[in-house]
Order: C-alpha cells, then structure tokens, then sequence
C-alpha cells in the first residue's frame, strides 16, 4: 500500500484508537508482537509481515472503529491498490462482540466489571487495565473467556445490569458449536461441518505454509480444509464510493379504471432510498412511468458503465399480475424484460445485482379490481398490490409474494414487504453478527406471513444465482 497515505493515517490515530485496533487484530498478531506496538504505523508494519496490510482489510477496521474519515480517505485514494485481486478478509464475529460491549459500556461499568472479575485475574493486571479491551485481553490470557467459551461474559453482562448486550452475547453463544463430552467441540461435528466459522477462515488466511497454521489443521481431515480453503473468498466485496446505484421505479397514478391509485408507495420510496443511502449507494427515483418508459429506462440503466462501482439495486413498485408488473397506461411488462437488460453487462460481472419487486402476482379480472382502494378509502387501511431469474450469476430477486397471490399495502405507512425488507436489513446492518442477504430474507419470509396487518397469509419469495455471501453494512 502506499506508505504517504499510511502515513497521513497514522497522524490522525491517537493512542486509544491504535489500543483498539490491535485488539481487533488479536486474531492476526500474536500477543507478544501486539505488546510492542506504540504507534499505528507500527501496526502496519505487523499486518504487512502477516499479510493483512490491504485495503480491505484497514477499511474493515475503521468501519468498526466508526473513523468513516479514515475510511473515506482509504476508498478516496486514486492510485491502484496492489491488493485488489486479494480475497478480502473479515474481522471474527467473537471480536466484533467484545467490541461492541466496550463501545457500550459506560467508565462505571468497567469498573463493576472489574470488580467481579478480581480474584480470576491478578490485581495488578487489573489496575493497569483503562478499558473494558483491557479487561477482556487479560481474561483471554486467563482463559476464562475465548472464542468457544462465553459463559461467564454473559454471567458478567447481566450481573451488570446490561440486558442487551447480555442478549448479544447470547445470541452468539447460542451458535457456537455443541460441546463434546469433555466439554470441547465435538470432533465429529467439527469433521463434518461444511461452514466454518469466520474466525477459522480468516485465520487460515494468514499463511497456509505457516507452522501455526500446519498444527492447527493437523487434526483436520483433508477434505474439510478444502472447503476451508474454497470458501476464504465468499463475500462479495463493497468497498467503493458510492457503492452503486438503488435505482427505485414506483409507479402510483394509473391511467385507466382497472388499477385504482397505490396510496402508501410514497414511503416506500422514501424508506428504501434512505437506507440504501446508509448503505452506501446513490438513490435515483423514477415515478408513474409507462409500460415503455419502464424498459427504457432499464435498458439505458443497463448501459452504464459500472465498472467503479461494486452493486446494483433495483426495485419496481407497481401493481402486478402472474410473471409481471404494469404500467402507468395499464400495459404489462414482464419479470424477464426488468431482469433481461443486465445479463450481458460485462461492468456488472461477477457483481451482485439485486431486485426487489413490490407487486401482486395474481390473474386480476378484466372489471375494476373491487379489493383495490377508492378515492375516498380511508388513509389507514391495507389492500392489495397485483418468473424466474436469470440463468446468470450474481443475481438475486426479491419478490413481494409468491405466484397466484397478493401482495399488500398500508396506504399510509406503505407495503408490507417493503417495511420488513427495509427494518429486517437496517437491523442486520446495526448487528455485529454480519448476517448476509439471504439469511435476511429468511427473516422477512417468515415476519412477512406472520404480520398482523394482513388480512390473508402473503408470502414473499426470494430467487438468487449469488455465488457469494453479500453482508450490507452501514457506510
């Protein structure tokens, strides 16, 4: 990387925030060579003998740390990286957690933590010790916590009185691997697991032929550390900015008399922009377009150069009918013309280009559709909106509902769909526990057919050719 800009990197760095990237990198460097670290250029020097001076990787880090300036001057930097064919690697969940307690813990409450953890760990380690960063290193080197054993910081975050980070703490408990009968991981579950956790992946990232790494898969079989090994370059990559565009069609004001006004799609448009905005990507919205100016305004979408930026986002908000979405003029244009345009689109190869489609899929009559809502229907009530992806990958299509059904609409707070898609990402977003796209949409599923507000079940369908794991966080 180019040492002028480590350089202005290290100048803005004080000695708390280069205290806090080491142990975020307590993964990477050993204890010892962390011990000798003074400044964050010294930092660097550590993660380049390691392999882990890149882009992605510091970008990783000051995303953690919430120094978007640094961050914002990483991405900013003109000159061509030297690391970007490199797989990225990704800070371990059980570190991003103790992170997130120590930004949540009052001074306090370090002391309280303190307190009871005197007696498991000496006294004067414990005086030396400013931050709750502090403390968790030195109950790592006590063993009394580590990456499969978090009992007693979940005992010590409710003795303190801290529910939700407790719940945090819990939630990554509960997915830890099950014990063996001496209370370590099952070697048979550990042989035949075929996701290993990211900790494991970042670490066998470091160096193959290193001698930690050959003793730590030593008791491996040959076959899982190749599933290791194939799945250290699963995530997408999102480190451009902007990150792509959100391109959002909504159409609300229909010509004719079969499809009545789609009150509510206002704040659609205004939830989905605002937190692909978060994300990292430029809204451009498009309102009441014909069934034409629909694949016109896809196809010359389609011809954009995206070749400096990582994503696309697409999403259509209309009514609907099997296989397709209408116009203003009340004209179809099917799901494969939306999804056609971006086959062959050689900027977008390998990049992830996601559709979301907030429409009915059902056979509507030729008369006026009876469940739609009249000028003069109550504000507060919720009615109805009335395939298959590209054989390409990369794609990923969120449906509001399942083929021969509806999909519904508040006509103040907008569709259902929309309102869990939009809350279920922002709160995988807040999260430390980087669930990825797919696992999100499992969750709108399964709120979506449950809401209260429905008056018959509506499920949504996601369809992907994703070939990597896509985790949006906040920019």
């Amino acid at each position: 990387m180019d040492r002028l800009l480590l350089s202005r990197i290290d100048e803005d760095l004080d000695a708390g925030e280069v205290a806090e990237l080491c142990f975020l990198c307590s993964d990477v460097i050993n204890r010892k060579q962390l011990e000798e670290i003074k400044c964050a250029r010294d930092l660097f020097v550590k993660l380049e003998e390691k392999g882990f001076l890149n882009s992605a990787f510091l970008a990783e880090l000051f995303s953690t740390t919430r120094r978007v300036d640094l961050l914002n001057l990483l991405q900013s930097d003109g000159r061509e990286r030297e690391e970007t064919d490199a797989s990225p690697a990704y800070l371990p969940e059980y570190r991003l957690m103790l992170y997130k307690i120590h930004e949540d813990l009052t001074d306090d409450k370090v002391e309280t933590l303190k307190f009871l953890v005197n007696g498991q760990i000496a006294k004067r380690h414990l005086d030396m010790s400013s931050t709750a960063l502090n403390v968790f290193a030195e109950m790592e080197k006590a063993g009394v916590i580590s990456k499969s054993n978090v009992d007693k910081l979940h005992e010590l975050m409710i003795d303190i009185g801290n529910k939700p980070l407790a719940e945090i703490v819990k939630r990554y408990k509960d997915r830890l691997p099950p014990a063996g009968p001496e209370g370590g991981v099952n070697n048979r579950s550990a042989q035949q697991a075929t996701a290993p956790s990211e900790d494991v992946i970042d670490f066998l990232t470091i160096r193959v032929a290193s001698s930690a790494i050959c003793s730590f898969i030593s008791g491996l079989c040959l076959s899982w550390l190749c599933a290791c090994v194939l799945q250290i370059d699963e995530f997408y990559s999102l480190t451009q900015n902007p990150r792509g565009l959100c391109v959002i069609i909504s159409n609300e004001d229909f010509m004719g008399s079969k499809y009545k006004k789609r009150l509510g799609s206002n704040k659609d448009n205004e939830n989905l922009s605002k937190l692909f905005k978060h994300f990292g990507f430029v809204p451009d919205i498009h309102k009441d377009l014909t069934a034409d100016k629909i694949t016109e305004t896809l196809k010359k979408l389609s011809e954009r150069d995206f070749s400096k930026e990582d994503a696309l986002v697409v999403c259509v908000l209309s009514h609907g009918e099997i296989g397709s979405i209408i116009g203003t003029d009340e004209k179809e244009v099917t799901l494969e013309q939306i999804f056609e345009p971006f086959k062959n689109v050689s900027s977008l190869f390998g990049k992830p280009k996601l559709f979301f489609i907030q429409a009915c899929q059902q056979e509507v009559p030729q008369k006026t559709n009876q469940d739609e809502p009249s000028k003069e229907t109550p504000s507060n009530s919720v009615y109805s909106d009335a395939t298959c992806p590209s054989k390409d990958g990369d794609i990923l299509i969120g449906m509001a509902t399942v083929p021969y059904s509806r999909a519904y609409r508040h006509t103040e707070n907008g569709s259902i769909y929309i309102q869990v898609l939009c809350k279920e990402l922002e709160n995988a977003a807040k999260s430390p526990n980087r669930d990825d796209i797919l696992t999100v949409l499992t969750r709108v599923n399964r709120k979506v057919n449950n809401h209260c507000l429905i008056p018959s079940r509506q499920m949504p369908e996601p369809k992907y050719t994703l070939t990597k794991r896509l985790v949006l966080r906040f920019v």
